[in-house]
C-alpha cells in the first residue's frame, strides 16, 4: 500500500461534544481491553506504561476528532506505520484491536460520545486500521 486508506475522518463534532477528559477515559478503557486480549504482548505490561501508551493514543484521537493537535504538540509527527513496524501485526491482530475498541464503544454514553457520529467513527477506525497490518 502506497499511503493511508482514503476514508473519511471522524466528524470534528465528536471532540466538541466529548471533550478531552472523555476522550482520554475512552482510550484508557480501550487500552485496558488490549491488555486483557490476545494482542496484550504488543502493549506495555506495567500499569504506568499502559497508561502512558493510552495517553499518547488519546492525544492522537483528540486531534483526529476535532480537538487541538495534542499528539503533534507533544510527540511530533505520528508516523503511524513506522511506530507500528516493531510489532508483527496481521489481520487477526487488527481484528482483535478493532473488537476491543468496539467493546468499549458499546456504551458511548459513558464517554458522552455523540451517538449520531458513532457509525462513521467506527467506519473510520475499521477502514483505516488495516494500514497498520505488516504481516500476512
Amino acid at each position: 500500500m502506497n499511503g493511508p486508506p482514503q476514508v473519511d475522518p471522524p466528524n470534528p463534532e465528536i471532540y466538541q461534544v466529548m471533550g478531552e477528559e472523555n476522550m482520554f477515559r475512552l482510550l484508557h478503557d480501550v487500552y485496558n481491553e488490549f491488555a486483557n486480549s490476545s494482542i496484550k504482548d504488543m502493549f506495555p505490561t506495567d500499569p504506568e506504561g499502559l497508561a502512558e501508551a493510552a495517553d499518547k493514543s488519546a492525544c492522537f484521537f483528540v486531534g483526529l476528532c476535532g480537538g487541538p493537535p495534542l499528539y503533534h504538540q507533544r510527540y511530533g509527527n505520528p508516523m503511524l506505520r513506522r511506530r507500528h513496524f516493531p510489532f508483527p501485526i496481521d489481520m487477526n491482530s487488527r481484528d482483535v484491536w478493532l473488537a476491543c475498541f468496539l467493546k468499549v464503544l458499546k456504551n458511548p454514553q459513558d464517554y458522552n460520545f455523540p451517538e449520531q457520529h458513532l457509525d462513521s467513527f467506527i467506519g473510520f477506525i475499521a477502514g483505516f486500521s488495516p494500514w497498520m497490518v505488516n504481516k500476512k
